[in-house]
């Protein structure tokens, strides 16, 4: 590879590994693995050290992502919240270790599990707790004081005599893999998105502006660093970790060692095996110099300590042997295989399905009923099988059905994608997972009705279609199991709110293919009406702004529909939105313009911006093109302001919008 296209890949990978950070750091959200993850980053750690010349300052490399929040207070660290530098083997662990032998005298090691939480601080004064802040950037943090008072392992008042006048110390907020469970049955139950593994759990129980919430989730914390404090001198990491012991803090387990890269190995191997004993998730070993005077010595990078490493576990593998393949029927009608096995312990949880995507993945990997199988589970992804290892004497290759499991109606090629498709619209397969999706919180928001009592109705045939959710009764609900007067009044009531919910969220919760909350918007903000829509040619759809010709054909396919045109038909004459009320602006000074957000904004979240661009008539799009009249611009703003820049398109940031926005109209 040479230099320029070095210099080309490391855009891409610093663009993926803002992308794949921001979501993980700043919106509890990850969208990939935290392998996957780590890969992306080791490979931009060798082409920086490969061509130094293109190594930046702002690399993700080099600075640690996360951001505070503009909903909290920031907070300035006095000691830096520092990250650590990963290692994936014991080659990696070794070169640390012979690294540090060569520039102190007799080093030793504590070496701790890494657990998988969310970093904190927590200062004390006088032994009360003070103030408890996020780790953000390292540099600049988020004030959750409030949040981190209702959690019961963190003590408010320290215990013993003589405490010092000031105390801070790091620690891990994490949830229990019991308390997870508990958390996403709950959120099951009453149709909310889940949290995809105790790590995001516990931050986005965190980062709530309501305390309430927080309480309710059920958080724990351990100790792992001094940060800083007064009246007191300590030789070594030890003495602080048993001292912060005696003051009553819950502490991180460790253990120390002499520069012996066998014992290490073994204490590295022993957290492993040991893992899956911890109430939480670990994702690691922490390997840090002991002797504080030599830590200094060693000192930090911008992003890293010298003196400690991360060694990270190595995704989790297991073979099992496969039971069955099971067939889910989706909302669009996809059959979707599933693999049903023993019994497995992974990640630290008991896993026996995963998905097998399509009958293309299941005939590439050769996967039949009764395989002994390779499964893996890296960190907070889905299960997956990885290869078949060996076929059952009796085994034959595995066809998804000819015909639907759930109607037996035939099944067909879905000509755009590598699936098989029942086309039937009266599929109970389909039509349950389409009424959970119409009243979920991504539809009409209709409180208290989950997919328990969506399949109760299904089968007592007291529903059939969406629309049969405004026929019911208090005296059909009643006549079910677990309904009581008032259970039975709640629901009717939030099934009668839900009417008047904006035509964006109708057009949402109908479940067209392609289409969800942003592009409904989009609709309505053009046509005004779903009559408008539904007589709405393709062609007319792709001028829209972000609204592409897929999406239009989905849109139109849908309205062709006689069973989609009948139950539109219903849901008006039962009183359901059909006219959409456009937002009006008293000063339009952004009329007829389209703005794209990127990056992180000073002090504005993105959904402010978007609403104050709104309300002076612009519109936001969640893509660039040559129709785009501004990109507004922010911290670790990736491919869209590449993009702008290339195209030649006006990039503000932050205060450039409030000026525009605060200017007299006549002038702006």
């Amino acid at each position: 590879m040479n230099q320029a296209e070095a210099a080309k890949r490391i855009a891409e990978l610093t663009a993926l590994l803002l992308e794949y950070g921001r979501a993980y750091y700043d919106l509890d959200a990850p969208i990939v693995s935290d392998y996957e993850y780590d890969q992306y980053m080791q490979e931009l750690r060798a082409l920086e050290a490969e061509f130094p010349a293109l190594l930046s300052p702002d690399s993700p490399s080099q600075k640690v992502q996360g951001h505070a929040s503009s909903k909290f207070e920031k907070v300035t660290h006095t000691v830096q919240m520092a990250s650590l530098q990963d290692v994936f083997s014991f080659e990696q662990v070794d070169a640390f270790l012979e690294r540090i032998a060569k520039e102190l005298p007799n080093p030793y090691f504590t070496v701790e599990p890494k657990i998988d939480g969310l970093s904190v601080s927590l200062e004390y004064a006088n032994g009360v707790l003070v103030r408890g802040s996020t780790r953000g950037d390292g540099f600049v943090g988020e004030n959750v004081t409030e949040n981190l008072m209702t959690i019961a392992s963190i003590p408010q008042k320290l215990s013993g005599t003589n405490l010092p006048p000031m105390l801070e110390v790091r620690g891990e907020v994490y949830m229990s893999r019991e308390q997870f469970a508990c958390l996403t049955a709950q959120q099951e139950a009453a149709s909310e998105p889940t949290f995809r593994n105790p790590r995001n759990a516990a931050a986005g129980s965190l980062r709530q502006k309501d305390a309430a919430v927080t309480a309710k989730r059920g958080l724990d914390i351990l100790v792992f660093n001094l940060q800083q404090i007064e009246g007191m001198t300590f030789t070594t990491h030890a003495q602080t970790m048993d001292t912060l012991a005696g003051f009553g803090l819950p502490m991180v387990p460790y253990n120390r060692y002499p520069a012996d890269a066998a014992a290490i190995h073994a204490a590295i191997l022993q957290i492993g095996e040991e893992r899956e004993t911890y109430p939480f998730d670990i994702d690691g070993v922490v390997i840090k110099v002991d002797d504080l005077s030599q830590r200094e010595q060693l000192g930090m990078t911008a992003k890293y300590p010298k003196w400690a490493v991360a060694y990270k576990f190595p995704p989790e593998e297991k073979v099992t042997t496969l039971q069955d393949i099971e067939i889910q029927v989706g909302r669009t009608g996809v059959l979707t295989p599933v693999a049903v096995f023993d019994p497995i312990r992974l990640a630290g949880t008991s896993v026996s399905r995963a998905t097998l995507h399509n009958q293309q993945f299941i005939t590439e990997k050769d996967i039949r009923i009764g395989d002994r199988i390779r499964v893996r589970k890296a960190g907070e992804i889905i299960p997956e099988v990885l290869a078949s290892e060996s076929h059952a004497p009796d085994a034959v290759p595995y066809r998804i059905p000819e015909r639907c499991p759930a109607c037996g109606a035939p099944t067909e090629k879905d000509a755009e994608f590598a699936a098989v498709r029942c086309f039937n619209p009266a599929c109970p397969a389909q039509v349950f997972r389409s009424i959970v999706h119409f009243a979920s919180k991504a539809g009409m928001q209709i409180d208290g009705l989950g997919p328990a009592i969506v399949q109760q109705l299904l089968d007592n045939r007291l529903i059939a279609s969406p629309a049969d959710l405004y026929t019911l009764t208090q005296e059909q609900l009643l006549s079910l199991e677990g309904f009581q007067a008032k259970s039975a009044a709640n629901l009717l009531q939030a099934i009668e709110h839900s009417k008047a919910q904006p035509l964006d969220r109708v057009i949402a919760a109908l479940g067209i293919r392609n289409i969800g909350q942003s592009a409904a918007v989009l609709l309505c903000d053009r046509f005004g009406s779903m009559d408008a829509i539904r007589h709405a040619t393709a062609e007319e759809m792709e001028t829209i702004d972000g609204f592409g010709s897929i999406m239009a054909q989905s849109v139109v396919k849908a309205f062709a529909s006689d069973s989609f045109a009948t139950l539109i038909t219903r849901l008006e004459a039962l009183g359901v939105q059909m006219t959409y009320k456009q937002k009006t602006a008293v000063d339009t000074r952004f009329s007829n313009m389209t703005f794209v957000l990127t990056g992180t904004l000073p002090t504005m979240k993105r959904d402010d911006a978007k609403a104050l661009i709104e309300s002076f008539g612009g519109k936001v799009s969640g893509s660039v093109s040559k129709k785009t009249s501004v990109v507004v611009a922010g911290e670790e703003a990736g491919s869209k302001l590449t993009r702008a820049e290339s195209l030649g398109i006006p990039i503000w940031d932050e205060a450039e919008l409030l000026r525009q926005t605060q200017a007299d109209s006549s002038n702006a």
